[in-house]
């Protein structure tokens, strides 16, 4: 028989029914000579009865032979459970089903790693899970991520089309921009010699569309970068893309607060406040000390400038008089901090430069440090009062030019907030969401290296208004019209107005990245050419999808949101991808390759 209801379905009201289950056998308990099988779906399980006096020697043997994860057919009498073995820990948990007949349709082996104990599944090693990624799907906990990453998606649609959007496929192949990250090429086969690119964005298409009269456009677009991974970042990777013709930032801000707010409501069932809060991103490095500050806890940076620009700790006093600033920052309750953790945060400071860390514990009424005894009774003072100073407290510094300054502080922070946290001194509810735009990034950033400027977000961002005439004579402080939109300290996305005047569009390119003419036209010709002919002035944004749904489901792993993720090295265990193709197939494109030798080590002598 067919199906008649999934295995999340059946209720009291169903009891007398005879109704058909097909699913998975989840698990299984003999219990005085009765048999208990949980047959579970997608949707959920239901308890199944194998009572032998109601069964064939044959079926009943059957049954109790039966690995996890065989698929079955079971038809039976729904019946309430009898009281006291009620499960209200699932739906299904007062009725059961009297089992008339079972299908074994596939049979399976015994299992790598159990799926029906989430506990234990989830201590298993993740390889192993990536390798039988079919098998790990289908833990109720992975399934539920897929099915919610469904439902936003959906919700994206409907809401994006509701505001007249309409969604259109850009090319995944497209041409090599080696301004940006390292690219995936796919050589062409008619085109010797000739390459492909996968794209790191639909940026230059949707762009194009604007300049085509499209004025409203979005996509749930497949983007790839060849980057080394991390818990939030994958090879290939999907984004809500969205460009907007006669659009200003407000209206940007706008839209993608609504999109949110009703995701939010679909995912949690919860209520978001809007307008969101807006912070430039020089006030976000003066208080938290990075572009995606988790504003749920205080812990701030303070600015000790004038406070030491003369002092007799001439660390201090030396790097004011050279142009640069003194940070610090009150790890409430921190004074405890060990030797470990010390030289923990110490090596952050050293990683940008800085020769260590100077701090103050404040214990048993004093402060302990090697530099206090340089600071003036007015520098103390100062301390106290802009840093609430109390027992038990640890005082960190930085001093240094501005932006390292605060990025030093900036990653204590974070370290020093979970130090809190596992000490149970900072508790932070997970059900709050502080959400925030970050405007007002610097338009353009200097390469020491490379001895030119490039840009901060990317080439096609525009100026602020008022900013336009330092492009060429004062680069540094132009800011752009960039914004990213972040929650508790997660950058959920970023985007921009964009320059739409070709002059401009070019200066940028020339006098100020350094482009050269043959470069300019052989990356964005056609761009500069679709702006000569009436492009409206259009702005946008890209939210990183998988990284959204890793935030609504708690889950700090992207790879536990996307059915088939890469490894931290870039592999698919489980289809063993990438793998060698055959000579042939090199042939047909023209390539020839060189894989470099692994060197052997020399044979150790051994003595007589």
């Amino acid at each position: 028989m067919k199906r008649t209801h999934h295995c999340n379905e059946l209720r009291p009201e169903h009891a007398g029914q005879s109704v058909t289950l097909s699913g998975w056998v989840h698990s299984r308990r003999d219990l005085g000579g009765v048999l208990f099988i949980d047959v579970r779906d997608r949707e959920g399980r239901t308890q199944t009865v194998f009572d032998p006096s109601d069964l064939s020697a044959e079926l009943f043997e059957a049954a109790t032979h039966l690995h996890s994860e065989s698929v079955v057919e079971i038809s039976g009498k729904v019946r309430l459970r009898p009281g006291e073995t009620e499960n209200a820990k699932i739906a299904t948990g007062m009725v059961e089903v009297m089992v008339q007949s079972m299908t074994v349709l596939n049979a399976a082996d015994v299992l790598p790693f159990p799926v029906d104990d989430p506990e234990i599944a989830a201590k298993v090693n993740e390889e192993l899970r990536l390798q039988y990624r079919y098998l790990d799907l289908r833990r109720p906990e992975l399934m539920r991520n897929i099915r919610l990453r469904s439902r936003i998606a959906t919700a994206a649609r409907v809401h994006m089309e509701a505001q007249g959007f309409l969604e259109i496929e850009t090319p995944t192949l497209f041409k090599s921009t080696p301004e940006g990250a390292r690219e995936f090429l796919v050589p062409s086969r008619v085109h010797p010699g000739e390459f492909y690119a996968l794209p790191q964005s639909p940026q230059q298409y949707k762009q194009i569309l604007m300049a085509s009269g499209v004025e409203k456009y979005f996509q749930l677009a497949r983007c790839y970068r060849d980057e080394d991974l991390r818990a939030d970042r994958q090879p290939e990777f999907t984004q809500v893309d969205i460009e907007a013709s006669f659009f200003e930032r407000e209206d940007i801000y706008a839209l993608i607060e609504g999109l949110l707010k009703r995701i939010w409501k679909v995912a949690l069932d919860q209520e978001i406040q809007t307008p969101f809060k807006r912070i430039s991103f020089e006030e976000a490095m003066n208080r938290f000390g990075i572009d995606k500050p988790d504003a749920r806890f205080g812990m701030e940076i303070v600015d000790m400038t004038d406070d030491f620009k003369e002092s007799q700790f001439k660390v201090f006093s030396g790097v004011v008089g050279k142009g640069g600033v003194v940070k610090a920052l009150n790890a409430k309750g921190l004074a405890c901090v060990t030797q470990g953790q010390m030289e923990t945060m110490t090596n952050f400071a050293i990683s940008h430069g800085a020769k260590g860390l100077a701090y103050i514990k404040v214990e048993n009424g004093e402060w302990k440090s090697p530099i206090v005894k340089f600071f003036s009774e007015a520098e103390k003072e100062a301390l106290k009062s802009k840093l609430a100073i109390e027992e038990g407290d640890l005082i960190l510094f930085a001093a240094d030019q501005w932006l390292t300054a605060c990025e030093i502080l900036g990653r204590i922070r974070l370290y020093a907030a979970d130090v809190l946290k596992q000490q149970g001194k900072l508790v932070i509810d997970p059900s709050v969401f502080e959400f925030l735009w970050v405007i007002e990034f610097p338009l353009l950033a200097f390469d020491k290296e490379m001895n030119r400027w490039y840009s901060s977000h990317h080439p096609f961002t525009a100026p602020v208004a008022e900013d336009v005439d330092f492009l060429v004579s004062d680069p540094k402080r132009v800011r752009g019209q960039h914004y990213d939109i972040v929650v508790n300290g997660v950058e959920l996305g970023g985007g921009s107005i964009r320059i739409h005047q070709p002059d401009v569009q070019r200066a940028v390119f020339k006098d100020v990245l350094q482009l050269d003419d043959e470069t300019i036209k052989s990356r964005f010709g056609y761009m500069l050419e679709a702006f000569r002919y009436g492009c409206p002035p259009h702005g946008g944004i890209a939210l990183g999808f998988d990284r959204l749904i890793a935030l609504l489901c708690g889950t700090e792993s992207i790879r536990d949101v996307i059915a088939f993720p890469k490894t931290a090295k870039g592999t698919d265990l489980m289809a063993q991808s990438p793998a060698p193709v055959e000579a042939r197939q090199l042939r047909d494109l023209h390539i020839q390759t060189r894989v470099p030798q692994k060197k052997e080590s020399a044979p150790v002598e051994k003595e007589a």
